[in-house]
């Protein structure tokens, strides 16, 4: 439910991203106007069967996109991850590294333009009842590392955010009140977008995403007193350079949602501690 909400928070799409879109869908013979640009940001959620050709492209003759090229500019939703096959995912990492996709075939090479976020939505273990006290689970310790095992650590490692979804009581199901509405959360992730291409313009980019290390360490670089928690966790190896990197992109997303010019030690604390909050609890 909050996976497909999702969409509904992003800013629509600007000419050039609408025309990008719109071509990746035409090429899949799906409806789309030849006069209409897709504004929206396209939400793309395939079946746990899919084979790899399916996310990643394929097809007889030139290969055509598949639903990680669809999900171009918006969100590619897997649910039940661990259920996938394990190379479906792991061939979701190079295209979340360079937003682009490069299918080989016989018949000759194709590159479709792949920048999506990505949500994976997981249970806990394979009867799904090991959350909180986990009374319930009949899973043993094996079971519980085998099936989360499916989803590779390089995969995970470009995950910028791996939460814990505890169960909702009977208490917190019935009461009603104190939740925002879609456009007023949408109005500030509009507004912290706008933030990060003011202040990415001199760099030729438009999202905190899209920052690459050279400049997050260097032009964009932070005080020592507000990088320490994340130099450390590096220093001990509970972090890997790429994830370094990621976690200074989540903190200057939180900075810019909180209408701050720089992200202190707290936003740099939240951001690690939203990587690391589901491996804790494992």
């Amino acid at each position: 439910m909050l996976a497909e909400r999702l969409p509904g928070l992003l800013p629509d799409l600007g000419d050039h991203e609408s025309m990008e879109v719109t071509a990746i869908h035409s090429l899949c013979g799906l409806p789309a106007s030849a006069v209409q640009l897709l504004r929206r940001p396209p939400f793309e959620n395939p079946h746990h069967s899919a084979t790899a050709a399916a996310i990643i492209g394929g097809g007889s003759g030139l290969p055509r996109p598949g639903a990680a090229s669809r999900a171009h500019r918006g969100v590619l939703f897997l649910d039940e991850a661990p259920e996938y096959e394990r190379r479906v995912l792991d061939a979701l990492r190079q295209p979340l590294e360079s937003g682009e996709l490069v299918i080989h075939r016989a018949a000759g090479t194709a590159a479709y333009p792949a920048r999506f976020q990505l949500v994976l939505a997981a249970n806990p273990c394979p009867c799904g009842k090991a959350s909180g006290k986990g009374l319930d689970c009949t899973c043993t310790p094996v079971m519980r590392r085998r099936y989360l095992a499916r989803m590779s650590g390089p995969l995970l490692d470009r995950v910028d955010i791996q939460l814990q979804v505890e169960r909702v009581s009977l208490a917190e199901f019935g009461q009603a009140g104190g939740e925002e509405d879609t456009a007023t959360v949408a109005r500030r992730v509009r507004e912290a977008r706008e933030r990060q291409a003011e202040r990415l313009r001199c760099f030729g980019l438009e999202t905190n995403s899209q920052v690459p290390g050279r400049i997050l360490r260097g032009d964009l670089r932070l005080i020592p007193a507000a990088t320490r928690i994340l130099d450390q966790a590096l220093e001990r190896g509970v972090l890997t350079a790429r994830g370094y990197d990621r976690v200074l992109r989540l903190a200057w997303t939180l900075a810019d949602l909180g209408r701050r010019d720089l992200p202190d030690a707290n936003d740099i604390g939240q951001a690690l501690g939203l990587r690391q909050a589901a491996a804790a609890v494992a």
